[in-house]
């Protein structure tokens, strides 16, 4: 694939490409470039993990430098969403379980954002298999804590028996479409986000190869790339935070049975 068939198509940014192939059997392990990406976020995961268990509360800062208030300020975020939005005494149980989620969506968005990277929540596959996930083990906790009382969450409490027939389907269809909820949202926002970036990037590359008053005119389509650029970097923010956001959420419902 050369350079210019590469930038024909806004889409073509978001193919899984193999960089080494390996076949075992019926399998197909070959490495591509989403595995390199989530490879680099586990390392880094790991490391920076081993890193806090080696450091005491002496290293830290009374005055904290930028990196330990970016830390602290994460920190806190997450901290306040898990007390706000998950109920009981017990809700800061869940604490390493958001934040890990908060931590890995926005690794994988940020390393998108830089050139020639892969943008791995792009993937519909990626982010149903993570939501899917998240959504299969706060079934598993609302089983062992309310056993049979889990039904209750498709009957809400003092509804009569002619309503019971409409409105358990309809809590039954919501229910099953949470982690396809979550999945399309940080798909299809991160998936926009970039085909916009390359439309505008193509666009002004097309205009290069031209001379005169259209080759000027390419600065135009480059100026706007910054702040569309601010915008997706604000995006890959945010939608790590609604996508954790929406885990306590759905974590509440499934300790409480609201």
């Amino acid at each position: 694939m050369t350079f210019i068939s590469f930038l024909a198509s806004p889409l073509e940014q978001f193919e899984i490409l193999p960089l080494f192939f390996l076949q075992i059997g019926y399998l197909d392990m070959s490495i591509t470039n989403q595995t390199v990406i989530l490879a680099i976020i586990l390392f880094f995961a790991f490391t920076g993990f081993f890193a806090c268990l080696k450091q005491s509360t002496s290293s830290l800062f009374i005055v904290p430098h930028r990196g330990q208030s970016v830390i602290e300020f994460l920190y806190i975020m997450v901290l306040s969403m898990v007390t706000d939005n998950i109920g009981g005494k017990k809700n800061q149980l869940f604490f390493p379980l958001v934040f890990a989620i908060f931590f890995f969506i926005v690794s994988m968005n940020l390393i998108g954002l830089i050139p020639y990277s892969f943008t791995v929540t792009s993937h519909f596959v990626v982010t149903l298999a993570l939501s899917l996930s998240i959504f299969i083990g706060m079934n598993i906790i609302c089983v062992k804590v309310h056993k049979l009382a889990f039904f209750s969450l498709f009957l809400p409490s003092g509804t009569s028996l002619a309503l019971a027939f409409l409105l358990v389907p309809l809590e039954v269809i919501s229910f099953i479409f949470k982690p396809l909820s979550l999945a399309i949202r940080l798909f299809c926002n991160m998936m926009a986000g970039h085909t916009l970036l390359k439309v505008f990037a193509g666009f002004a590359w097309s205009l290069m190869s031209f001379t005169g008053v259209l080759f000027i005119m390419h600065y135009i389509p480059l100026l706007i790339l910054i702040p569309l650029f601010g915008l997706e970097l604000g995006v890959s923010l945010i939608q790590a935070f609604v996508f954790s956001l929406l885990t306590c959420i759905y974590l509440n419902d499934a300790l409480n049975l609201h």
